[in-house]
């Protein structure tokens, strides 16, 4: 097949992709984020990119970029509303990392629970690709499971739906997993604020790896410090890479942004986004990466994380802290480097 005349920048920490493109496009560069920037992007009609690198007007103005596929599940990084009224077609990867997000979550919890799982009671706040899989997972280990998801509520969506001030009164265990919107009728933006750590009951674990804003960094430590809060697990930060050094102390488990960081689910990601250009640009579907798809019996009732990757993801996390602590200044090049996890092997109860 003669070359087709794209020139395409990639995020070169973006794996299983280098090689993939080079024999139909006429021109792949391999960029760290940091050089993604207009001038990189003058002659480049797609970038495939990751959330470190902001998509908007000053990167792309005069450019002829004509598509945006980001290799992460969220957005947010991207300004659609230029995207959309510029002709750019954004694509991203939903759902690509659910099972090492939920693997991070419960093994976070074993870590740091003080009594059985299945005598926790667990609210999940936001139910899509990754809460659902919590939600069954969790079910699985014979948690009690409290699933809020306003959007999904209001859409009539079958299921038990509970509000926040249930979750507040109810949960031992909150764990996040909402997208960051500042707008519309269920704004995310520090929902997780100074009035609503004031309501918890419980004084339970808090798991934000979700988005860093979702959690107001000021209320977690107000939580922290007057009890509300019985242990944060820190993924997502306020103002990464800069994060805030007396959440990092006091949280229990804290991550730079790797909760989603399996060798599946990097693969996955990868092909998504791959598929989506190909598709797009009418290049080969011929990839050669061989990744799996999200497996049914991640959704199945009764599949959970075998106890022993459980176990050995719980000593990693408290791995992984000890590493962000020593190295505070080093959270791009921790989470760009960082050893990706394999996930859960399940067991599926008959």
């Amino acid at each position: 097949m003669e070359n087709v005349p794209l020139n395409i920048i990639i995020d070169t920490h973006i794996p299983y992709i280098k090689g993939v493109l080079e024999p139909y496009v006429q021109s792949v560069r391999y960029l760290e984020p940091s050089a993604i920037d207009a001038a990189a992007m003058a002659d480049a009609h797609c970038l495939i990119t990751r959330t470190r690198t902001r998509v908007d007007a000053a990167l792309l103005d005069g450019s002829p970029c004509r598509m945006v596929a980001t290799a992460t599940i969220g957005t947010d990084h991207i300004d659609l509303a230029y995207c959309h009224s510029h002709g750019i077609t954004v694509a991203n990867a939903p759902g690509c990392n659910a099972p090492a997000v939920a693997q991070y979550v419960l093994s976070s919890v074993l870590a740091l629970a003080n009594r059985p799982m299945a005598q926790h009671t667990i609210g999940i706040v936001g139910v899509g690709h990754v809460g659902r899989i919590v939600e069954r997972w969790a079910r699985a280990l014979s948690m009690n499971v409290l699933c809020c998801d306003p959007p999904r509520a209001a859409a009539g969506d079958p299921g038990a739906w509970y509000n926040l001030d249930d979750i507040a009164a109810r949960a031992d265990v909150i764990t996040f997993h909402t997208p960051l919107t500042r707008d519309g009728a269920y704004p995310t933006w520090h929902m997780c604020d100074a009035t609503f750590v004031r309501s918890l009951r419980r004084a339970p674990i808090v798991i934000n790896a979700a988005r860093g804003p979702v959690a107001d960094t000021s209320a977690m430590l107000q939580g922290l410090r007057d009890g509300h809060i019985r242990a944060a697990v820190i993924d997502t930060w306020e103002d990464e890479p800069n994060i805030n050094r007396e959440l990092l102390e006091h949280a229990s488990i804290a991550t730079p942004h790797i909760a989603g960081y399996s060798r599946e689910g990097k693969a996955r990601a990868t092909a998504m986004v791959l598929n989506a250009v190909c598709h797009f640009f009418r290049l080969p579907q011929l990839l050669p990466i061989g990744a799996p798809v999200i497996p049914a019996e991640d959704l199945r009732p009764g599949a959970a994380p075998m106890p022993a990757d459980l176990r050995q993801g719980a000593v990693r996390l408290l791995q992984d802290t000890a590493c962000l602590r020593a190295n505070p200044d080093n959270f791009e090049i921790l989470r760009s480097a960082y050893d990706l996890r394999p996930e859960p092997r399940l067991a599926i109860a008959n």
